[in-house]
């Protein structure tokens, strides 16, 4: 059986922090792994914003409970789960991204998780450095032929240790600078690249 990792945001739903951004007037929450490659900065940033403008765990929470998985994406995965075994593999978090999980029927995720006190967040916990890329390379080690897909800068060594790395609606200039990998814009051609390749 062959394995098919997918980052979440940005190929299954939309970006948190950026639905968040706009419901609290962010901007700097719109930056995502897309702007900024490195991720500690990145969070730190987000981490600052959250408690400087004292928005809370259960704010963000009722914010993701508003939005939707991406049109498709719910057949997508279905086929996906019939044809692959799948993990979502995510630098989110569990906090977060739950009820996002609970509308696609509860697909297998492994990401990250935030540390809370009171409602507030104080910071967040890695399950592991380079999280992405070390699940390909467990799974490569059972013996699975291993198929990724992804959109950003955090998705790149997950991407180019799978047998099989495909971007999905990656801005140009990330497509730019890893033109080795393959590319589909919707999930119908995520979904044809996967199959020719099984």
């Amino acid at each position: 059986m062959n394995y098919l990792c997918l980052d979440f945001e940005g190929v299954l739903i939309p970006e948190i922090w950026q639905y968040v951004a706009e419901a609290t007037d962010s901007k700097d929450l719109m930056l995502t792994t897309q702007d900024l490659k490195d991720y500690d900065e990145l969070m730190q940033l987000r981490m600052n914003v959250v408690n400087e403008k004292n928005i809370k765990l259960s704010d963000i929470q009722e914010i993701v409970k508003t939005m939707e998985p991406f049109e498709g994406a719910e057949n997508f995965l279905s086929w996906a789960r019939a044809n692959f075994q799948v993990s979502i593999v995510s630098d989110t978090f569990y906090e977060l991204a739950w009820p996002l999980v609970e509308k696609l029927n509860f697909p297998n995720i492994i990401c990250h998780h935030l540390i809370v006190e009171k409602d507030k967040i104080s910071g967040y916990k890695l399950r592991q450095e380079n999280n992405k890329q070390k699940v390909v390379e467990a799974l490569k080690s059972l013996n699975f032929k291993v198929f990724a897909a992804g959109d950003s800068y955090n998705d790149i060594n997950m991407l180019s240790n799978a047998d099989l790395g495909i971007f999905f609606q990656a801005p140009e200039h990330i497509k730019a600078e890893f033109p080795n990998l393959l590319t589909a814009d919707t999930h119908e051609e995520l979904k044809k690249i996967l199959q020719e390749n099984i």
